[in-house]
């Protein structure tokens, strides 16, 4: 019996979306392409069962991820199936959410993107002089049941939303050593579902809290990762206090070393404030030289790759160990690295892009490695593999991605 109406063809979609988004394997080991060879089957099932109320999540599989302060991030994979039938939801919840969130939230949603975020926090920091940098501790780990479900019951009255959600929520977790966790709070980070129940928890939380009491104080949010201008230190403390006390009223709580106060400008009129520079979304905003449209240079607070985003990007560029692959030809090197070079560009190229020059300067330096490893005659004259790798790049500017910022070596 058909409890629910839920379209054949949006399971099918779903299943595209998924497969676009790829992904690893949940509890079940099986993995998209073992999905996929039983497709029509698993579709219907996943469907029938959505359809009579009689789908149950499977546990979510537990991984972590190490972070760059030693700790660890804990990423909920659920299985393919479960995957489809997050996104099938997803699909019906999220036009009835859109239409209602801020315009200033930016993560997780159609037609916004990370750099719009950055582009609007740039040019925010040159009207307000004081940011406050916001860290919500362990955000998706403790969101509140009972307030996400009643969030949720705000914008639909669909029972197999209503029935599924609740039950994803509460989904256990098996960790590696196939133990199981029950769940009371939280949504995994990983889930389809997860980051559209976030952005609507935050969305009452933040967002229309702020909308409501301080509107004269603009922000920008990334899911949970938030920026808030203020125009005085005085005002930004006193704001910082008060958000702190709307969180904990939802049941979360700011990390009280992470979450500061910044100072815009590169005077020193700021020195009550935390620091001088703060991080957003892989980017530093700090004072910073540039020039303007006339050629003359100024000193702006602007945003840059961040330090940490850095050693992240060098460690995997040591990870390839590209002085061992000398049995390669170097546009083998080109195809198996450049996919990853062009993502770290893309990204981090789009604010001040001159600050990624002694980045791939060193992976100049890995690739001269390489070919002084591969050519015994380049081998014994730095300056000769030079010259080589000099020659290459200008019969082949665009061999390697990164090559159209810098060719120097380190």
């Amino acid at each position: 019996m058909r409890m629910y109406e839920i379209s054949k063809r949006t399971v099918m979609e779903a299943f595209k979306k998924v497969k676009a988004n790829k992904g690893a394997a949940g509890v079940d080991d099986q993995t998209l392409t073992e999905f996929e060879g039983n497709l029509k089957n698993n579709l219907y099932k996943i469907w029938n069962r959505m359809s009579s109320g009689s789908y149950f999540p499977p546990p979510v599989r537990m991984v972590e991820i190490p972070k760059s302060d030693g700790k660890v991030r804990r990423l909920g994979i659920p299985t393919v199936g479960d995957r489809i039938a997050q996104m099938v939801a997803k699909m019906y919840l999220e036009p009835l959410l859109e239409k209602q969130f801020h315009e200033d939230s930016y993560g997780y949603r159609p037609n916004k993107s990370a750099h719009d975020a950055l582009a609007k926090t740039r040019e925010r920091c040159w009207k307000y002089a004081f940011v406050i940098d916001l860290d919500i501790k362990g955000f998706f780990d403790n969101l509140d049941h009972e307030l996400v479900m009643r969030a949720v019951k705000k914008h639909t009255d669909c029972k197999w939303l209503l029935l599924y959600i609740e039950r994803w929520l509460t989904a256990p977790i098996e960790t590696g050593d196939g133990q199981r966790e029950e769940r009371t709070k939280g949504t995994p980070q990983g889930g389809v579902i997860s980051p559209l129940l976030a952005n609507l928890f935050l969305h009452y939380a933040f967002d229309e809290w702020m909308k409501r009491n301080h509107a004269q104080n603009p922000f920008e949010r990334y899911a949970d990762d938030i920026v808030v201008h203020c125009r005085t230190l005085e005002e930004a403390k006193r704001l910082k206090q008060a958000i702190e006390e709307r969180l904990k009223s939802c049941k979360l709580e700011l990390h009280p070393e992470k979450t500061k106060i910044a100072y815009c400008r590169q005077d020193s009129q700021g020195g009550g404030a935390d620091a001088g520079k703060f991080d957003f979304l892989g980017y530093t905003f700090r004072p910073r030289l540039a020039k303007n449209k006339n050629g003359n240079y100024f000193v702006g607070f602007l945003p840059a790759i961040s330090n940490k985003a850095v050693k992240r990007i060098r460690e995997t560029m040591r990870s390839w160990q590209l002085e061992k692959q000398s049995r390669k030809e170097i546009d083998e090197l080109a195809d198996e690295i450049n996919p990853k070079i062009t993502g770290w560009i893309n990204y981090y190229g789009k604010f001040y892009k001159s600050a990624l020059t002694s980045l791939f300067a060193s992976l100049n330096g890995r690739l001269l490695k390489w070919a002084r490893k591969k050519y015994r005659k380049l081998g014994r004259s730095k300056l000769r593999a030079i010259k080589w790798m000099e020659k290459v790049s200008r019969e082949q500017p665009k061999l390697f991605a990164h090559w159209g910022i810098v060719r120097t070596y380190i």
